[in-house]
């Protein structure tokens, strides 16, 4: 229990929440302003608490007025299963908040107007964190999918794209149905700078998958195997870009020269990686040695 509590000590509030947490008390919605603050806290300790049951490590929990984002110091070779449970926590989140509410007029403890007014809120804020928009809920599992399909560096990429392709559409319809929403465009500002962000880091995510496979190493165990097709003549680089989440990897080697077929485990790969620096060395390089 302790080490829940120690959560607590993680959050954050956004300056951007700050913000309008600031301009609904001066325009007399303190109210309205503390259910928000209440149905976003929840739902990120949903997202907390899930991470923590699986020993995830946790750097801060920051709230913002749609949500929030829960940073985490894993290297994405944690299981899909843990982190959809993760996901979905904090969204899961709504529907008892929703089932309470309803309890609490049932049993006239509410008035139907403060019912009505924290249900639209509940169900605006849960909707908008299904959008496939990165950083929010919807964003990552649909970067969740894209990893199924794809190598851990093109679903990155990929997910950023359709990320970003979804957000101009919301920013097309805000345009058009909210122009002058001040806190609509606060938040799609912050989602326009982090998807940006986003995109600038893919490249060090990608390192940082391969570094922990490497250095903390990949449990084989229930590890489904897939293996790697490739030509002698392919750079160590180029090879681990073909690297997927959730696997363990059996390089085959095509030495068209020698007319033979290599095996390889991928560890003799990163290790060619990262130990002897030789990113740009073709595979032949390794099989010689």
């Amino acid at each position: 229990m302790i080490s829940y509590l120690a959560l607590f000590k993680k959050m954050k509030v956004n300056p951007l929440f700050w913000f309008v947490i600031g301009m609904g008390v001066l325009t007399g919605y303190f109210r309205e302003v503390l259910m928000v603050f209440v149905i976003v806290f929840v739902h990120e300790m949903g997202h907390a608490v899930a991470a923590h049951f699986f020993r995830w490590r946790i750097r801060k929990i920051e709230l913002l007025p749609f949500g929030g984002v829960a940073e985490v110091e894993e290297g994405g070779n944690r299981s899909f299963k843990e982190e959809v449970i993760i996901i979905t926590a904090g969204p899961l989140q709504h529907v008892w908040m929703m089932a309470v509410s309803y309890g609490l007029v049932a049993l006239e403890m509410w008035n139907v107007s403060t019912y009505q007014q924290f249900l639209w809120y509940n169900v605006t804020i849960l909707a908008f964190n299904l959008l496939p928009i990165l950083p929010l809920d919807g964003g990552r599992l649909m970067q969740l999918l894209c990893m199924r399909f794809w190598p851990y560096r093109l679903a990155l990429r990929r997910t950023v794209g359709l990320s970003f392709l979804f957000l101009t559409v919301a920013v097309c319809v805000a345009v058009i149905l909210y122009p002058f929403h001040l806190n609509l465009w606060l938040v799609l500002a912050f989602l326009i700078v982090n998807n940006y962000l986003e995109y600038k880091q893919c490249h060090y995510r990608f390192i940082r998958f391969l570094t922990e496979r490497f250095y903390i190493g990949l449990s084989q165990q229930g590890k489904p195997h897939l293996p790697v097709v490739v030509s002698a003549h392919q750079e160590v680089s180029e090879v681990a870009k073909q690297f997927r989440r959730g696997v363990i990897h059996t390089i085959i080697v095509n030495d068209a020269k020698q007319k033979r077929t290599h095996y390889l485990p991928e560890t003799e790969v990163l290790r060619a990686l990262f130990e002897a620096k030789l990113p740009r060395a073709p595979l032949s390089t390794i099989i010689a040695k």
